[in-house]
């Protein structure tokens, strides 16, 4: 069985028939339909369904009451109650005997729809990656369990990504690290990482990647980018190999970003600015330009050009937003925090700034989340 859902209007349909909601039971339904299967406490569908709002348990099992009672007629889609946790959703497959994708078992189709979304990864697209993957049922392809982690990464999933059994820790270790680091003081993030290299527990992709762009912020964050220039060296010889030139525009950003912190004259920064503007032509990637803006508006920011600086930097955020990869939009945040916390602190801007990076942290949930990843992570590096 599937269902149509409309967003705009609140209506579900199935079979020929269409139910009106209410804006919050159309937010529960949409949640537990893309879910499927998956059972979630009242805590984590108020977290879910109703965040930054204060409701109280009861909501849900309202919430829940009504939805059962309006889809009734559909036939075919049951809000299960799992005694002592909370709630799933289970939905009629198809007649015995009819498979209800054919094209599933396609492997032609399999591989065309994961060199798409593997496309859309690339450009940045993390809102056509979104739309593709909760299609699945409905164009009848099953997306690569990596992929599918993906996603959760990309809505920004740190609960699922701590949490689930689906995928095995080790696959999950590069995104879990990536919340990680934001958190804290960037010197101890700096000294954990690099002990997570000696450790060698990474996929080796994820490794690599790890050593040649994401320590090359840790450092600089830290107050040490001679040793991001250092690095720097190898990350470039990596790049230039035809496997890894997806690479290149995060990497000319990066850099940028390594010299305007290390107090590079304008001259400077200047001709690596005209590099990468000449790589994100040919490289429309929307995540490096995003990020790109954001680098060019702390930059303005140097020079003292307070409305120019803050303009960019909206307007980077602005398209994270639109890419919807949403931590690589908390990670500019984290860059712009921690610039401001070096160049601006005590200033208005700098205030404005911690602001914004303490809601997102709140946002993401970090907050709440840090032991929970510290108690995943951190025994790690102690096994031998």
């Amino acid at each position: 069985m599937h269902l149509e859902l409309n967003g705009s209007e609140y209506k579900v349909s199935a079979g020929g028939l269409t139910i009106e909601l209410l804006p919050k039971e159309f937010a529960l339904l949409q949640f537990l339909y893309r879910n499927r299967g998956r059972t979630f406490s009242r805590e984590q569908l108020l977290d879910k369904v109703w965040p930054m709002e204060y409701p109280v348990e009861r909501t849900v099992d309202d919430h829940i009451y009504r939805l059962r009672k309006k889809l009734r007629d559909l036939g075919g889609i049951d809000i299960k109650t799992i005694r002592g946790f909370g709630y799933s959703l289970a939905v009629q497959g198809s007649p015995e005997g009819v498979a209800m994708n054919p094209a599933t078992n396609d492997p032609e189709l399999r591989n065309t729809m994961s060199e798409v979304f593997m496309k859309f990864h690339i450009y940045g697209q993390g809102k056509s990656m979104l739309t593709l993957a909760r299609q699945q049922d409905i164009l009848g392809y099953e997306l690569d369990p990596h992929y599918s982690m993906v996603v959760h990464f990309v809505q920004g999933d740190l609960e699922w990504l701590i949490y689930t059994d689906e995928v095995p820790l080790k696959d999950r270790l590069f995104y879990l690290n990536l919340f990680y680091f934001f958190i804290g003081d960037p010197k101890v993030k700096m000294e954990y990482a690099e002990r997570l290299i000696e450790k060698n527990l990474l996929n080796p992709p994820e490794q690599l990647e790890l050593e040649i762009l994401t320590m090359l912020d840790l450092y600089t964050l830290a107050g040490q980018p001679e040793k991001a220039l250092e690095r720097l060296k190898r990350s470039y010889q990596v790049i230039a190999e035809p496997d890894f030139e997806n690479f290149v525009p995060a990497t000319q950003i990066t850099e940028l970003f390594i010299h305007l912190v290390a107090g590079t004259g304008d001259e400077q920064l200047e001709r690596m600015d005209e590099t990468v503007s000449r790589t994100l032509r040919d490289k429309p990637f929307l995540r490096e330009i995003g990020g790109y803006k954001v680098v060019k508006g702390l930059w303005a920011l140097r020079r003292a050009q307070w409305a120019e600086g803050e303009k960019l930097i909206h307007e980077g955020l602005q398209v994270l937003d639109m890419s919807g990869f949403v931590p690589l939009r908390f990670y500019s945040v984290y860059r712009i925090y921690h610039f401001c916390r070096m160049y601006l602190a005590g200033s208005p801007l700098g205030r404005k700034y911690e602001s914004l990076f303490t809601a997102e942290l709140e946002a993401f949930g970090l907050l709440r989340l840090e032991l929970a990843l510290e108690n995943l992570l951190l025994p790690l590096l102690e096994s031998p």
